[in-house]
C-alpha cells in the first residue's frame, strides 16, 4: 500500500510523452509516416550514406539523381564500348611496344641495310645477326689484305704457307676489331639514354662496316689504295657509313640523330683512321 501512496509502479509521466497503446488484438500504428524510396537528401548536407557536396546545390542535387537512377532495379547505367568504369586504362595499362616484325633472312638483311635502312634496322633491333655479320666481316677482313699496297705485296711475294695464315689471321683481325668497336658504339648509345639490346648493335655495327666499304675495296685491289679514285671512294663511302651508323644507332635505342652520331662517333674515327687512310 504503501507503494501505491508514493506512486510506485505508476507511469508518472505526462499524458503527450506515454506511448499509445493498441487494444489487445491490433497492431501498433507506426509512430512515423512510411518512408519513401528514394529517401530525399536533406537540402543543406548529403543524404542517407552519401557525401556532402558543396558548391552549386543544383549540381549536387543532379548528380544524386543520377546515382539513384543509375543504381535503382529496372535501370542500368549506360558505358561505351571503350570506357573503363573503374578508372583511367591508361593508368594501369602498359604501352604497347613497338612491332619490329620477323627476323630477316640474310639476302634480304644485307640488301635492305643498303636499299632501305631504316625499316631494316627497326625491324632487326631486337634480333641477333651474328651468322651474317661474323661471315661478312671475316670474308672483308680476307680481301682488306690486298687494298693496302705494301701489305699486298708481302702477301704476293710470301710463300703459300706463310701467306695463307697471313691473310686468315688479318680476317679473325678484322672481325675482333669490330666486335670491339661495336661494343663501344653500343656502350655509348647507352650511356646516351638508349634501350637497345647490344647484340642487335654490334652485329649490325659490323655490318655496316664492311658492306659500305666494299667498293672502295674492289676498285683498291686493282687499282692500288693510293690511287685518285679509290681516294675518293674512300671518303664518300666513309660518309655513307656515317648515315648507316647513325640510322642504325637512332632506331635501335630510340635516339634522336644527334645522339646516335655521337654514340658512333668512336667507331666512325676508328674506320677513317685504320681503313680509309690506309694506317692499317
Amino acid at each position: 500500500m504503501a507503494g501505491f501512496r508514493n506512486g510506485r509502479g505508476r507511469d508518472n509521466r505526462p499524458p503527450q510523452h506515454r506511448p499509445q497503446q493498441a487494444p489487445y488484438g491490433y497492431n501498433a500504428a507506426p509512430p512515423h509516416p512510411q518512408q519513401q524510396w528514394p529517401p530525399q537528401a536533406p537540402q543543406g548536407g548529403g543524404g542517407y550514406g552519401e557525401p556532402e557536396y558543396f558548391g552549386d546545390p543544383h549540381a549536387a542535387q543532379q548528380q544524386q539523381q543520377q546515382h539513384y537512377a543509375a543504381n535503382t532495379p529496372g535501370h542500368t547505367q549506360m558505358f561505351s564500348v571503350n570506357d573503363d568504369p573503374y578508372g583511367d586504362p591508361a593508368a594501369y595499362h602498359a604501352a604497347p611496344a613497338v612491332p619490329t616484325g620477323p627476323r630477316l633472312p640474310w639476302k634480304a638483311l644485307l640488301s635492305g641495310i643498303v636499299l632501305r635502312p631504316g625499316p631494316t634496322f627497326l625491324q632487326m633491333r631486337d634480333h641477333a645477326v651474328w651468322g651474317p655479320a661474323l661471315a661478312v666481316t671475316f670474308l672483308y677482313g680476307l680481301l682488306a689484305i690486298f687494298g693496302f699496297d705494301q701489305a699486298r705485296e708481302e702477301a704476293i711475294n710470301a710463300t703459300l704457307s706463310t701467306a695463307i695464315p697471313y691473310v686468315l689471321m688479318t680476317g679473325a683481325g678484322f672481325v675482333v676489331g669490330g666486335l670491339i668497336l661495336g661494343a663501344v658504339t653500343h656502350t655509348l648509345a647507352r650511356q646516351l639514354g638508349g634501350d637497345g639490346s647490344w647484340q642487335p648493335t654490334v652485329g649490325l655495327s659490323m655490318l655496316i662496316m664492311s658492306i659500305t666499304d666494299a667498293p672502295r675495296l674492289i676498285f683498291a685491289i686493282f687499282l692500288g689504295g693510293e690511287n685518285a679514285l679509290v681516294q675518293v671512294l674512300g671518303w664518300v663511302t666513309w660518309l655513307a657509313a656515317g648515315v648507316l651508323f647513325t640510322a642504325m644507332v637512332s632506331r635501335s635505342h630510340d635516339l634522336p640523330w644527334p645522339k646516335a652520331l655521337g654514340a658512333s662517333a668512336i667507331q666512325l674515327i676508328a674506320l677513317l683512321s685504320i681503313i680509309k687512310l690506309g694506317t692499317l
